[in-house]
């Protein structure tokens, strides 16, 4: 196995993973958003550049949920009296 499938297979793997754990945490939608930057990397270094656009198109879609999702656990914090209000 080459470099370069190794990082793809890093990044596909850590996608995987961060996507099952997006419920417990805003900060894993985050990830999740990385982990889909580093496949479109993997995709257009290795020429399938459909497979790299695709998944920077993810990774624009996933920092738009981990924003939505951070306001929304922030307003909850609030709700509870767990963080003090700005």
């Amino acid at each position: 196995m080459d470099d370069l499938t190794l990082f793809g297979l890093i990044a596909v793997t850590a996608m995987l993973v961060f996507y099952a754990l997006e419920d417990r945490s805003p900060w894993f939608v985050l990830a999740f958003a990385a982990a889909c930057a580093l496949a479109s990397t993997y995709g257009f270094l290795q020429g399938a550049w459909p497979f790299g656009a695709v998944e920077a198109v993810w990774t624009l879609v996933a920092l738009r949920r981990f924003k939505l999702r951070r306001e929304v656990f922030d307003q909850l914090d609030r709700a509870l009296g767990l963080v003090a209000v700005r």
